[in-house]
């Protein structure tokens, strides 16, 4: 089982990325997705979600209008679009699936500074 997070990068406040998250060693279609991030100091928080299908999605209320998760079933890839980036958005950001078992990648980090 793999998930491997890429996109992490330096941006300057109100920049945009995209994170992706590649998914190999279980069925991925199956799977509940979501992006969690940590900050340096700070417990580990839920970002977004998106069901196995993509008919749902949420999000944490600090995300809500600047973050958008999708998820390409035929690629077995998550995304994140990270718009309007702020300087409290700077975390390392995780890509995780649930169903029955529980999946974690190893992260990315984003960094939002001037």
């Amino acid at each position: 089982v793999q998930l491997v997070e890429s996109g992490g990068d330096l941006v300057q406040p109100g920049g945009s990325l995209r994170l992706s998250c590649a998914a190999s060693g279980f069925t991925f279609t199956s799977y509940r997705m979501s992006w969690y991030r940590q900050a340096p100091g700070k417990e580990r928080e839920l970002v977004a979600t998106i069901t196995s299908s993509a008919s749902r999605t949420d999000y944490a209320e600090s995300v809500k209008g600047r973050f958008t998760i999708s998820r390409d079933n035929a690629k077995n890839t998550v995304y994140l679009q990270m718009n309007s980036l702020k300087p409290e958005d700077t975390a390392v950001y995780y890509c995780n699936a649930r169903l029955i078992s529980i999946y974690w990648g190893q992260g990315t980090q984003v960094t939002v500074s001037s």
